[in-house]
């Protein structure tokens, strides 16, 4: 199946960058482009895209703003948010987070791991970048944001055991892989694990999954 992929940047000469590099693979391809973060909402209802690469500095609504609205919009479940920027601050990957952000990159990255990291949104994990550390989100996320809303005891007590366990190696920014050879399980098995936390807890991915661990209490932030 081929990748679907909205760009949203106010630079042109990025965008015909970005649209020559995704569309040269068999399985990706740019289905319209924005150059704000009103235009990126607008297409993103039109096109129904699987990602949309988001820039976060462009007039107007920028990219924080256009990413809230399109992950608070149920009708866009399925198109998932993967954040590029140049402005890699603490700040701006917490917010990213908090907000449905299912992935963030520097646009330093390379052109393999810009491609293989819309793939892996697409499949539903989080992406984060080397300087987006595990440090760096514990210490925003178990802090959310005034109006948001945390998940609900009844809801934390709805996971087993098992997938309390795995969720909290999830939120260590370990890999299905990891998490496998440390309980003894299959990748299948932590990963029918993660669908159901994510599932029960409401997460729209993993990075949600994430942000729920830390906001419920199930994982504290090291000190």
């Amino acid at each position: 199946m081929t990748i679907r992929v909205l760009l949203a940047d106010d630079q042109a000469l990025l965008r015909a960058t970005f649209r020559i590099l995704i569309d040269s693979s068999e399985d990706l391809e740019v289905v319209a482009e924005a150059a704000d973060g009103e235009d990126a909402i607008v297409l993103t209802r039109t096109h129904r895209p699987d990602i949309v690469l988001m820039d976060i500095r462009m007039p107007g609504t920028d990219g924080l703003a256009a990413t809230a609205a399109i992950c608070a919009d149920p009708d866009l479940r399925d198109s998932r948010v993967l954040v590029l920027t140049t402005f890699e601050t603490d700040e701006h990957v917490a917010r990213a987070l908090r907000i449905g952000a299912s992935g963030f990159l520097g646009k330093d990255v390379t052109a393999e791991e810009l491609l293989d990291g819309i793939r892996t949104v697409a499949a539903g994990d989080a992406l984060l970048s080397a300087a987006a550390t595990r440090s760096l989100i514990t210490r925003f996320l178990d802090s959310p944001d005034p109006g948001t809303s945390p998940v609900a005891p009844e809801d934390l007590a709805a996971l087993t055991a098992r997938e309390r366990e795995v969720t909290a190696l999830v939120a260590d920014g370990k890999s299905d892989k990891e998490i496998a050879a440390e309980l003894f399980l299959s990748p299948l098995t932590v990963r029918t694990h993660v669908q159901r936390a994510k599932t029960k807890l409401g997460a729209r991915d993993r990075a949600q999954l994430v942000a729920h661990a830390y906001r419920s209490g199930l994982v504290r932030p090291p000190h």
